[in-house]
């Protein structure tokens, strides 16, 4: 059984949908720290004038909060500018727009407290959009995991009974291939290959990589899932 884990990411990007896909379990890593400065709160859209940055603003309380309990600051009219930018400037003629508006502006109709449920929801979104059907769980649901880097994702991976664990090629400096063999898990490596494809707000200028996956979904719909799938040189199905 093939798992992957990742801390949760709002408008997570294409790299994070395909990790998901190519594995039998998704763990949602909650219950590790928060990485300030990082991208759990915050990622890119395709405008016609370039990339625009949507951070979801939090609330600071302390350095080694876990990302379960970090709060939304709902002071500040985030959600409005993020709605806008998606509805107004970005994706309005996109041509999956008016197949997904409802469900995406819901997401901005929805008072969230935690970051997380937050990241977590335009992640569903995206999987669900594409047909992705992955069972997914919570670190912070499956008990204590005392180990750090690769002793805590070789815990986490004996925890949900898998043999194999899937890992993104950013990970090789922290990930020890040789921790897992003490607890019987093999680690393959995702080599994830960008796809490009229309991008309906950019027309005829350069194609912009590592958007969040929504883009991709409404400017192909469903089909993005085969666009992810084909440039895939390792095996998978």
């Amino acid at each position: 059984m093939r798992v992957a884990m990742h801390q949760p990411h709002y408008l997570p990007w294409l790299g994070l949908i395909d990790k998901i896909d190519r594995s039998d379990l998704f763990v949602v890593l909650d219950h590790v720290q928060y990485e300030r400065r990082g991208w759990q709160n915050r990622n890119y859209v395709a405008a016609k004038s370039g990339p625009v940055l949507l951070s979801t603003p939090v609330i600071n309380q302390g350095r080694h909060e876990r990302i379960m309990d970090k709060k939304i600051d709902n002071t500040q009219p985030w959600k409005e500018k993020h709605r806008k930018t998606l509805a107004e400037h970005c994706y309005k003629r996109a041509p999956f727009w008016n197949t997904y508006r409802e469900e995406v502006l819901r997401i901005y109709d929805t008072d969230w407290e935690r970051l997380v449920d937050l990241a977590m929801a335009t992640t569903r979104l995206v999987l669900t959009g594409f047909g992705i059907t992955t069972p997914i769980v919570y670190s912070s649901e499956l008990g204590e995991f005392p180990g750090q880097k690769s002793e805590l994702l070789a815990q986490v991976s004996a925890k949900v009974g898998a043999t194999v664990m899937l890992s993104g090629d950013g990970a090789r400096d922290y990930v020890d291939p040789e921790v897992f063999q003490r607890y019987g898990i093999g680690v393959e490596w995702q080599h994830f290959q960008h796809p490009e494809y229309p991008q309906h707000s950019r027309r005829d200028a350069d194609f912009l990589p590592r958007m969040a996956a929504l883009d991709l979904l409404l400017n192909t719909g469903p089909d993005g899932l085969r666009v992810v799938r084909g440039t895939r040189t390792t095996g998978y199905v």
